[in-house]
């Protein structure tokens, strides 16, 4: 294919970021759903702030109801799957329509959660095509660019996840690692003292989380 535009090249990366930030966060409130429904004391407002989104709800019940699904809401999981699905449709030239149609799935998936009694079943579901969008990208893409600016953004996006959820030192490394080879093969501009920095910080005896944060978000 020919040259990657400007707008292109930043649709790649936040498709890549969207679709990471779904993944991710379905995970960790498919681990979380049992345990909100069992207590007797909302514990809800931790993971608004494990995770850096406002607590807007007020009870774990609307809570348990808005976060995954209200599309009126920037920060819920919907919201996120639709800013990835509308980056998809923007490039079905560069992914092609299999790709698109795995994040179109996810959606459906989402909105079956949303009237199922089982939830969590239709979340599964919605990860699974999140996987199944990342593979066929990888598999169909002839484009390595396109390929990489997609894998950059996942990179950034899991990177600023594992931060703000303070994971082990191992977890940073290897996703500074990832992150420091796909970035140089990607075609986008970034900072070179960024990367530098971050491989320090992830080494450091203190980690500095909320530093990594903010060096993985200035990157680009």
């Amino acid at each position: 294919m020919g040259v990657i535009s400007v707008d292109n090249a930043d649709r790649l990366y936040w498709l890549g970021r969207y679709t990471e930030r779904v993944y991710t966060t379905l995970r960790l409130y498919s681990k979380s759903f049992d345990i909100m429904i069992d207590e007797i004391t909302d514990t809800y407002q931790a993971f608004c702030e494990m995770i850096d989104i406002p607590d807007i709800y007020g009870s774990k019940d609307k809570f348990r109801r808005n976060y995954p699904f209200d599309e009126a809401n920037p920060d819920s999981i919907i919201s996120n799957l639709l800013r990835a699905y509308d980056n998809a449709v923007e490039l079905r030239e560069e992914i092609g329509s299999e790709a698109l149609s795995y994040v179109q799935l996810a959606i459906y998936s989402m909105n079956k959660a949303k009237i199922s009694k089982a939830p969590l079943i239709e979340m599964q579901r919605a990860m699974d095509n999140i996987l199944a969008f990342w593979g066929i990208a990888d598999d169909s893409i002839d484009s390595r660019e396109v390929r990489n600016m997609i894998k950059t953004g996942k990179r950034i996006e899991r990177l600023d996840l594992y931060a703000r959820l303070n994971m082990d030192r191992k977890d940073l490394v290897r996703e500074v690692n990832r992150l420091a080879y796909r970035i140089t093969v990607s075609g986008l501009s970034y900072k070179k003292e960024n990367i530098k920095m971050l491989k320090e910080l992830v080494e450091a005896p203190q980690i500095d989380y909320y530093k990594i944060v903010e060096m993985a978000e200035t990157v680009l």
